[in-house]
């Protein structure tokens, strides 16, 4: 199971990043547990400047616009 944090403040692009790698996860059969980090202290912690960022099992894989589907699929 991929341990998926979505780092954003709760921006439109935030939300379909996190729309989007539900359904590349379910299109895979990949079991995910995914969350939302909100908090720009608790973003900052990863150094990631520009939202929305993801992080895959503690990596920080993505930061600033929404990821494509090929992306999304390699980290699974």
């Amino acid at each position: 199971m991929k341990d998926i944090k979505v780092l954003g403040t709760g921006c439109a692009n935030c939300r379909n990043t996190v729309r989007l790698i539900e359904e590349v996860a379910a299109e895979q059969g990949v079991a995910i547990t995914l969350s939302k980090v909100e908090e720009l202290p608790e973003i900052m912690k990863y150094g990631v400047m520009s939202t929305p960022g993801v992080v895959v099992d503690g990596k920080v894989v993505h930061a600033g616009g929404i990821p494509d589907r090929a992306k999304i699929t390699s980290w699974f």
